[in-house]
């Protein structure tokens, strides 16, 4: 099986600032929120998850794409996309929620690969 996307993620130091932004600008509501303000999840009346606000310098280009795999399948999906040209930017972490890993994509655009649990 191969990633699927999942959500566009937005780094931002003030992260409920920017939630609230987003939440009244496309009529969203939170969905998820872990650490505080580390990360909070906006998504549709639907359940739908949309955007992603994560606790992060902003930089030019500080939005990027979230796939996502399931747990059993994170090792195998990780280095098909580096077998393809993916370059990794941070080595793989395994937290409570599940795993990720940092990745770049040939022209260097910031994605992440998430294995919820």
């Amino acid at each position: 099986m191969t990633s699927r996307f999942d959500l566009v993620t937005i780094d931002s130091p003030q992260t409920d600032r920017l939630a609230a932004f987003w939440r009244a600008a496309l009529d969203l509501h939170e969905s998820e929120r872990e650490d505080g303000d580390r990360w909070i999840v906006l998504s549709s009346a639907a359940g739908e998850r949309r955007i992603g606000v994560q606790r992060g310098a902003h930089r030019p280009g500080g939005t990027h794409l979230d796939l996502a795999c399931d747990p059993d399948e994170f090792d195998a999906e990780h280095a098909r996309l580096l077998s393809i040209g993916a370059s990794e930017l941070a080595p793989a972490r395994h937290e409570a929620y599940g795993s990720i890993v940092t990745l770049a994509d040939p022209d260097g655009n910031v994605f992440d690969l998430c294995a919820y649990v």
